[in-house]
């Protein structure tokens, strides 16, 4: 198993025990709006662009309201069984490399929208997957940082995300790190720098 298919199969079980009208931490998305985005992600190459291009997220938009009307059962098993043999995404290092991420930031955004959360247990693949992935998407997430940005690890790990003056560390593991970046304010980070720019880089990026 990997981590994309470790994290597809416990967000699947979480959308079975919580159901359909759950939030998430994605603003106006319940659970239902979550799985139908990973659905068409996979399975609708036509509209898929929609999801990362403006002008064409109409067309997304009307296909991913025709998921969300979809029995919950059905659509969970859609997010179950995957993507189609013929989509790339189905290759397995293709897999792990898109699906990744993806995957370890929608399980937590279905986790840690709901009461009591807390992260969960260190993992050492997990924790590798999230930091390689932060590392190689840094950069673009955290481009309209005012200030220079380094994402720390524990153990001593940095990675410049955006350079600048002054600048900011953002100091959590590895997971926290990549929920951080992909803008996430329900994650576990201690902040170290300025004081008159950490309030704006606590915000959210």
């Amino acid at each position: 198993m990997s981590v994309a298919s470790d994290e597809r199969s416990a967000l699947c079980s979480l959308f079975d025990e919580l159901g359909p009208d759950v939030p998430t931490l994605c603003e106006g998305w319940q659970a239902r709006h979550l799985a139908a985005h990973l659905v068409i992600r996979e399975r609708r190459p036509d509209a898929a662009p929609g999801i990362l291009v403006p002008a064409l997220a109409g067309h997304t938009n009307r296909v991913q309201a025709s998921y969300e009307r979809k029995d919950w059962a059905e659509l969970v098993n859609l997010v179950r069984a995957g993507p189609p043999r013929f989509s790339p995404m189905s290759l397995g290092v293709v897999d792990q490399l898109v699906n990744s991420a993806e995957y370890l930031v929608h399980h937590e955004d279905l986790r840690r929208a709901q009461p009591g959360w807390e992260p969960r247990p260190a993992d050492p693949a997990r924790d590798r997957a999230a930091l390689a992935a932060v590392t190689r998407g840094a950069k673009a997430m955290l481009r309209k940082s005012p200030v220079g940005v380094v994402l720390a690890t524990p153990s001593g790990k940095e990675i410049t995300a955006k350079q600048g003056t002054p600048v900011v560390k953002v100091i959590g593991d590895p997971l926290e790190l990549l929920l951080y970046a992909f803008g996430r304010d329900a994650v576990r980070v201690r902040f170290e720098g300025d004081e008159s720019v950490l309030a704006t880089v606590k915000r959210g990026l």
